[in-house]
Order: C-alpha cells, then sequence, then structure tokens
C-alpha cells in the first residue's frame, strides 16, 4: 500500500509542522499528488512550493518531480489494467500527438529519476563485462532487443532472453564473476526475473536494471538500479525512455572499446555484403533518380 510505503520514508527525525502539512495532504490525496504539480500540492497543504520541494528532500528524493514518479508508478500498480484505461480516456483530437507529447514529458523526467553516478556506474559495469544476459519480456522485450543487437553488433558476448522458463534458468546457469545482466523490468516485477537476478549475483555477476520505481523490488535486487518513467497514454507503458537509456549505456560502451567496436563494425558490414543483406540499389555506377 501507498501508505505503508510513505510511512516508511518519514525520517527519523521527523518533519516540520509546514513539511508534516504536505505529507499528510500527500498520503490522503494520492491519486491527485501522482498527477498535481507542486503548486497544486502546496495550495492543497496551504504552504508555499518550496516546502513542498523541502518535504521531499526530507523524504529521500531530489525534489517534488522525483517523489511524484515515484507516487504516481506506485499507483498505477494498485489498480487493475481495466482502470489504467479508465484513468488514461479522455476525449481527444490528436491521441498520436498526445502520445509524443506524453513521451517529451517522460525523456524530460527522465533526467531527473536517472541518476548521473549510476549512468556512469551502468556504463561501466556493461562495458567490463565479459559476457552479457539482457532480459526483458513482453513489451519491455523491444528496447532489451535492442541493447542486446547493438551490444553484439559492437563485438560484446551479448545474449538476449526474452522466453523465461527453462530457457531463462539455462542462461543464467551460465553466469558467473565477470558477466552482467541487463534487466529490463518497469511497472510490475516479474517473479522469475528477479529470482533470475537473485541467482545471478549469487553465482558473482552483476545487474544493472531498468525499472520505474525507485526503491521496487527491481532496484532492490541490482547493483545498479537505474529509475526512467514508462507511463504510457492507454492501458500500456511506454518504452520510449527506456529505449533513449538503452541508447546512452550503448553510446558509453562503446566509447569504453572503441578499437574493439571499429573491427566488429567492419567484420559485421563485410558479412552484410557477402550475405548481400540490404538492397542499396543498382551497384557499379550511379544510382537511378
Amino acid at each position: 500500500m501507498i501508505s505503508t510505503w510513505l510511512d516508511g520514508l518519514r525520517p527519523s527525525a521527523g518533519l516540520s509542522p509546514a513539511q508534516e502539512r504536505v505529507f499528510e495532504t500527500v498520503k490522503r490525496n494520492q491519486q491527485l499528488a501522482s498527477y498535481s504539480d507542486v503548486a497544486a500540492i502546496a495550495a492543497r497543504a496551504g504552504v508555499d512550493k518550496s516546502t513542498v520541494v523541502r518535504c521531499a528532500q526530507r523524504l529521500g528524493f531530489r525534489g517534488w518531480p522525483t517523489l511524484q514518479h515515484e507516487l504516481r508508478a506506485r499507483y498505477l500498480l494498485e489498480i487493475s489494467t481495466e482502470q489504467t484505461l479508465e484513468q488514461h480516456h479522455r476525449e481527444t483530437d490528436g491521441v498520436v500527438h498526445d502520445a509524443v507529447r506524453h513521451d517529451m514529458e517522460n525523456l524530460r523526467l527522465a533526467l531527473e529519476t536517472v541518476d548521473r553516478d549510476d549512468a556512469e556506474r551502468a556504463v561501466a559495469a556493461l562495458g567490463e563485462a565479459e559476457h552479457l544476459l539482457v532480459l526483458g519480456q513482453g513489451s519491455f522485450a523491444g528496447p532489451a532487443t535492442v541493447f542486446a543487437h547493438l551490444a553484439a553488433t559492437m563485438g560484446y558476448r551479448a545474449q538476449l532472453e526474452s522466453r523465461g522458463g527453462p530457457h531463462l534458468a539455462t542462461a543464467v546457469s551460465a553466469l558467473g564473476p565477470g558477466d552482467v545482466v541487463l534487466l529490463v523490468n518497469p511497472w510490475r516485477p516479474m517473479r522469475e526475473l528477479l529470482a533470475a537476478a537473485r541467482a545471478a549475483r549469487s553465482a558473482g555477476a552483476r545487474v544493472v536494471s531498468i525499472s520505474d520505481l525507485d526503491r521496487g523490488p527491481v532496484a532492490q535486487v541490482s547493483d545498479v538500479p537505474l529509475i526512467v518513467p514508462s507511463e504510457g497514454v492507454s492501458f500500456f507503458q511506454s518504452v520510449t525512455a527506456i529505449t533513449a537509456v538503452v541508447y546512452g549505456l550503448l553510446a558509453g560502451m562503446q566509447a569504453s572499446r572503441p578499437e574493439q567496436t571499429r573491427a566488429a563494425l567492419q567484420g559485421v558490414q563485410r558479412a552484410w555484403r557477402a550475405m548481400d543483406t540490404y538492397d542499396d540499389g543498382p551497384r557499379g555506377g550511379a544510382s537511378g533518380g
């Protein structure tokens, strides 16, 4: 429950009277707090906006946006898929543009929720990996597939496992010290992926995760958790901000192994030519116009 989670954030030294009003306002108005800006919360609590920010910081967050993101993610976890659809239902004459605008906001918020030091730690861990096991299921297999494919293109020993069950168990059983798991699991944590992360760490591998809860189960089983917004405009989650973070990780990995990447890309391009992979139009002269 969100109320129990909030109570667990209360600092042992307590809150100031004004901050206590903010805390109780958030606790009593969880749906409102998960949507409203700092001015609305301040008005409801009868305090100024800076008090809302200081309260969020006292609870362990960088500010109101990161606390609100955590509230929103937890609120969506507690309602059904049908209720999620109802939450997002609205009259609109441009749903595609709504989706683009929503993801632009997700990308903006990711600049606040993704800790810069954790991002650098993630790049370092992935760049040093002897073997990379990439885990993602359902729609989250999308960014996991992008990562595994491009990491392999750069010469990393990267393996995608999106099937679960015995396939997942076999992949995890091969892990050891020097290996790294990239776990992509926002929204509702998947039991077998959490178990896989624990097993990987027990075997000496490190776990880098992408989820949308700063203090959620996925972050807790990770060596380096990255927190990325994933709310979509309908009943489904969005992977746009997650994919942007994946591209950033890959760029960092390329920079850490430039010679390996160059040699691997040359090999891939030779294979493209040998297999006639791409239809690039007429060859041996100017292309038709």
